[in-house]
């Protein structure tokens, strides 16, 4: 590097500090390295400018050709409710039809900083490593321990001619030389890159800020755990994995050089793997650092937590060559990206976010249309007070003539002074819905404020004390209509929450050692920050309360989390707490309809009516060094309950997630949180993280006793057991005697496969809920063998109208067409469900279907179908068994009496009702009415439970077929024992036909005719009782299957598959 260049990069102090400051700014040329203090935010207004609107389909995109910075651009879209752009490519066609040709800054997430910084400048020893050498460098006289975790930062001015491998530091000890390092070099691209070595394991190189001469921030980290590293630099995280030698800690007590690499132990340096550049400010922590705390850092305020070396020239033995200067630095520094959208190109880039660039805010078409709504009505009466107590426009007249303007805690002070008067007066004006937007924005705008000097502390405190009294006005119940017609563009009064979130973290700044806490309390809002020692707090010194109409709400620390916290090695903590007193926040919230969005649900026993935030609302949140601290609370409300003596209340422990539903401002969770004790008047509730909390109170209507439910539990998993036995046995019975093929016996023996194997996974499902995986693949199957249930049901009642009514399908055909809908449609809908809705699919509580949301559908939609078309068919086969059985009588015996005809007709009717009804899965109309009684409860269990049992009554046991096929079986058993024997029994006869054919409707020709011969051996064998069945059928069933009553032959229908038992499945039933 050239001798000229290193006067610009440092310049030693021979004035006072804002001499040298003009100096560096004034005199310096662009084209050193000097350090110069950036421009500060800034926005450049053109009077003349307008806003363009350009409306889409669905959204409304305002042009705003105003220079901004980029945070100015951010704030004055949340000033007007939107946001900007995260994309702007469909854009294109319309900017450039208005001319529109110059970047726009767009959404960018990854800016840490919610405003412009405040910038301080403040006066830094640096290191000057002039040229790359082997003799330069600075050895750290601190002992660093062992480390399983580490952190470095500090500000460096990297030489841009310095194209080769650079060492910034290195830390070497006996047992491994590399153990330690950050390095770097110049691509040809201008930018930096660095790469981490650690135990001479060595990360990629990856670029993390340009080599332009500027100071730059960086920070580099790791941990044992996984290896993990990152490096940020500037604000913004660079690189980060995983993997980076994890299989021990950094050895203690070794060598720290800054500027060279260490070949040997303190020494044998290379020039070509020399520093050149400029660094201060270096600290070494022995833990990785939160983006907040690293943040910190490069503002240049301290974190003392873990600190193993801070930056001191008292423990710098600096090489002679080594030159020690003092330059003035910016913190924090100037450079900070965001995205911007480049129009004529139409492509992506970075600029500073300091650059001042035109912007567009974007709005969803129906926010900005209710927006207009509200605005086009006169100028409410409060915000014409305000402005005119102020001499000043506190609250713009329209939410579209809102700007962030910038205004310094004393100005935003008496803002809500006057503010907080109008509303608490003796004759406050009426709150409507544009006035209660213009105190919204006022409170965004100032929630975020900081004091920057010391005698900015008491004008701080003001602006807390009117936040809060604001707050608690715009909150009160009567206020809950205008919130109501908000709800478009706010959702909720939750924001008030967020943004109170924002003011109180400011407050922490007037805590000092004889201050050691601040509260403020208004009428339904109350906050409170205070420092905590570790070493002498106690289970109560960690705890916040807050009486509530004479009832204490608190919210503690556990004593075991703040041993946790001290074995951290933590001794002071900052804890803030706000509370929101019940009938204001939670009625509007109720108004609001918003509700938790957990499961809520409903079970066989009670039925699940709302829920509703039934207590005061209160947070907790730990911070120390700047960073946030996760740690469990355990919290204490009472609560009020209105329920009715035939409702249950259940109260449930819960925290406002804002990240649930961004744009509708969040919404209920449960996750983490569980209750401890519950009375009639309080709930104490536990939660593994700190936020804001309530206890939500969930309505049932009550339908069962605990003693009911039990019994309902009992019978189900009975009945499934007995069914579940009774359809092995059957399936088995029809594979093992050779009962005959035919659609009849494949359609049997699909039916009752598919529903062995529901049942089956029914009575093992509880077992699976501790499984999540498990649990996810038994509802699968369950859904799908409980969906093929029902298309075999589907498929009985088809093959049943195919017997009553003509149909011209071959046999092959309709089997074919069988199966298609018994196993395929199954497996389509369930495999639609799963891909459309994977993450919604099981319920949270049991090992089914989600109840709460559409998925049920997927269920209940083709069970609906079946029963439908099945009840179509039964209806059909009893007007022609009916028809059959009146002809019969009345040709048989035309001369029986009008009661005997009147009997055979209701037998006629009865015979087919009660042989297919659970055929065709009709019990389950019953499951409709179980929330009439527990009677039908009963009724509905019992019949769907035991329906395997039902099926292998009627066709294993009083099938003739299955008796035949038994029968032959013996027989020949029996021939093959007598084959001496000169005439031996002709196993091999015909059996007798029954089959599903409908009969000729004449008395003459009976459908099922057996041998002479045949019926009298069959007679024979009843009469003694040996070999066969019959003896043993109930005369009404016997009566029903009897040959000689035929019209339309029932003795082969069975009965259908049915859904489990209701207790089963919550809140289908």
């Amino acid at each position: 590097m050239k001798a000229g260049k290193v006067v610009g990069m440092v310049h030693r102090l021979s004035a006072p500090g804002s001499l040298l400051l003009g100096l560096l700014v004034g005199i310096l040329p662009r084209s050193t390295m000097a350090f110069a203090v950036p421009t500060e935010n800034r926005t450049a207004r053109d009077p003349g400018a307008v806003p363009l609107v350009i409306e889409m389909l669905g959204d409304v995109y305002e042009y705003v050709p105003t220079l901004q910075d980029w945070w100015h651009a951010d704030g004055y879209c949340r000033q007007r409710f939107a946001r900007l752009p995260s994309e702007l490519a469909s854009l294109v066609g319309k900017l450039h039809s208005h001319q529109v040709q110059s970047a726009v800054w767009l959404e960018d997430g990854e800016v840490f900083l919610p405003k412009p910084k405040q910038r301080r400048n403040i006066s830094a020893p640096i290191l000057v490593f002039k040229n790359k050498t082997d003799t330069k460098f600075v050895k750290v006289l601190a002992d660093f321990p062992e480390m399983p975790a580490v952190s470095a930062c500090s500000h460096v001015q990297w030489d841009p001619e310095a194209v080769e491998i650079s060492t910034v530091f290195s830390y070497a000890v006996p047992a491994f030389i590399n153990e330690f390092q950050l390095r770097g070099f110049v691509d040809e691209d201008g930018f930096v890159r660095f790469a981490i070595i650690l135990h001479g394991h060595h990360s990629p190189y990856l670029p993390v800020f340009r080599a332009d001469g500027q100071w730059h921030h960086f920070c580099v980290a790791w941990q044992i755990h996984n290896g993990a590293w990152s490096i940020h630099a500037d604000g913004k995280e660079k690189a980060s994995a995983t993997g980076l030698s994890a299989s021990h800690a950094v050895d203690g007590h070794g060598t720290f050089i800054i500027g060279q690499d260490q070949d040997s132990l303190g020494g044998a340096f290379k020039e070509k793997e020399s520093f050149s550049g400029n660094l201060t400010g270096l600290h070494v922590w022995r833990r990785v650092l939160s983006r907040e705390q690293m943040e910190k850092v490069r503002s240049c305020v301290p974190i003392q937590e873990s600190l193993v070396f801070a930056w001191s020239s008292d423990i710098l033995e600096v090489e002679a060559s080594v030159q020690q200067d003092t330059v003035w630095l910016t913190c924090p520094g100037p450079v900070e990206e965001c995205r911007m959208f480049q129009v004529t190109q139409g492509s992506l880039a970075s600029a500073p976010c300091s650059h001042l660039l035109p912007f567009i805010c974007h709005y969803k078409k129906d926010l900005y249309l209710q927006l207009k709504k509200t605005q086009s009505k006169p100028v409410p009466r409060l915000i014409t007070q305000v402005n005119a107590w102020a001499n000043a426009t506190v609250i713009p007249e329209s939410v579209f003539q809102a700007e962030a303007r910038g205004v310094d805690v004393l100005v935003a002070a008496g803002y809500l002074g006057v503010v907080e008067t109008v509303l608490t007066g003796t004759e406050p004006p009426n709150l409507d819905a544009a006035a209660l937007l213009g105190v919204l924005q006022l409170l965004e705008e100032v929630s975020d404020m900081e004091a920057n000097q010391p005698e900015d502390l008491a004008s701080l405190e003001q602006l807390g004390q009117h936040y809060v009294a604001i707050a608690g006005a715009i909150l009160e119940e009567q206020n809950a209509e205008e919130w109501s017609e908000i709800k478009a563009i706010l959702d909720g009064p939750m924001t008030v929450v967020e943004n109170m979130d924002k003011m109180v973290s400011s407050l922490h700044q007037l805590l000092s050692a004889e201050r050691p806490k601040v509260a403020i309390r208004s009428k339904n809002v109350g906050v409170e920050v205070r420092r905590v020692s570790l070493d002498r707090a106690t289970a109560d010194g960690a705890a916040y309360m807050m009486m509530n109409q004479d009832a204490p709400d608190q919210i503690e620390v556990p004593a075991d989390e703040v041993e946790r916290l001290r074995a951290r090695g933590l001794r002071q903590i900052t804890m803030t707490n706000t509370w929101y007193g019940y009938s204001s926040l939670q009625r509007l919230l109720t108004s609001g309809n918003v509700v938790l969005q957990d499961a809520a649900v409903s079970d066989g026993g009670r039925r699940y009516l709302n829920t509703q935030a039934g207590s005061s609302i209160i947070s907790s949140s730990l911070v120390s060094d700047h960073e946030e601290i996760s740690t469990a609370v355990r919290y204490r409300l009472w609560h009020r309950s209105q329920a009715l003596p035939d409702q249950f209340v259940e109260p449930i422990c819960a925290f406002w997630n804002f990240s649930r539903s961004p744009r509708g401002g969040g919404g209920w969770s449960t996750a983490g949180c569980s209750v401890i004790t519950s009375h009639v008047e309080f709930t104490t509730c536990s939660c593994n993280h700190t936020t804001n909390f309530a206890v939500l109170l969930q309505f049932y209507e009550v339908q069962r006793s605990a003693e009911e439910e039990s019994t309902l539990k009992t019978l189900t998993f009975v009945g499934c057991g007995v069914s579940f036995c009774a359809l092995i046995v059957t399936f088995v019975l029809f594979l093992a005697v050779g009962v005959p093929k035919s659609e009849r016996t494949t359609v049997h023996k699909n039916l009752i496969f598919a529903l062995a194997a529901a049942e089956a996974l029914l009575m093992f499902s509880e077992l699976a809920k501790t499984n999540q995986g498990v649990c996810f693949a038994v509802t699968a199957f369950l859904h799908l063998f409980f969906m093929a249930a029902f298309a075999w049901m589907l498929v009985e009642g088809l093959l049943l109208w195919s017997k009553v009514v003509a149909v011209n399908m071959s046999e092959d055909r309709r089997m074919r067409f069988y199966y298609v809908t018994g196993w395929g449609l199954p497996v389509v809908i369930v495999g639609v469900t799963l891909a459309t809705s994977f993450n919604k699919y099981v319920a949270e509580n049991h090992c089914w279907l989600n109840v709460e949301t559409d998925i049920i559908w997927a269920f209940v939609g083709p069970v609906l179908f079946v029963l439908t078309v099945n009840t179509f068919v039964l209806f059909r086969v009893v007007m022609v068994t009916v028809s059959s059985a009146r002809r019969r009588s009345r040709m048989l015996t035309p001369n029986s009496s009008l009661e005997k005809r009147i009997g055979v007709q209701i037998w006629a009717t009865a015979k087919p009702v009660l042989v297919l009804l659970p055929v065709l899965g009709l019990t389950w109309v019953c499951g409709v009415l179980v929330h009439l009684s527990i009677t039908w409860a009963y009724i509905f269990i019992v019949l769907n439970s035991l329906q395997g049992l039902y099926i292998f009554l009627v066709y294993a046991i009083y099938n003739s077929e299955v008796r035949n096929a038994i029968q032959r079986m013996k027989e020949k058993k029996k021939a093959l024992s007598f084959t001496n024997c000169s005439h031996p029994i002709n196993y091999l006869s015909s059996p007798r036909n029954t089959s599903w054919e409908v009969g000729k409707f004449s008395p003459s020709t009976p459908e099922n005719t057996a041998s002479p011969s045949l019926e009298k051996d069959s007679a024979t064998k009843n009469s003694s009782g040996k070999g066969n069945f019959s003896a043993k059928i109930p005369a009404g069933l016997a009566s029903i299957m009897s040959p000689e009553r035929p019209a339309v032959q029932l003795t082969a229908f069975k009965s259908s598959g049915n859904f489990p038992p209701i207790c089963s499945f919550p809140g289908l039933t």
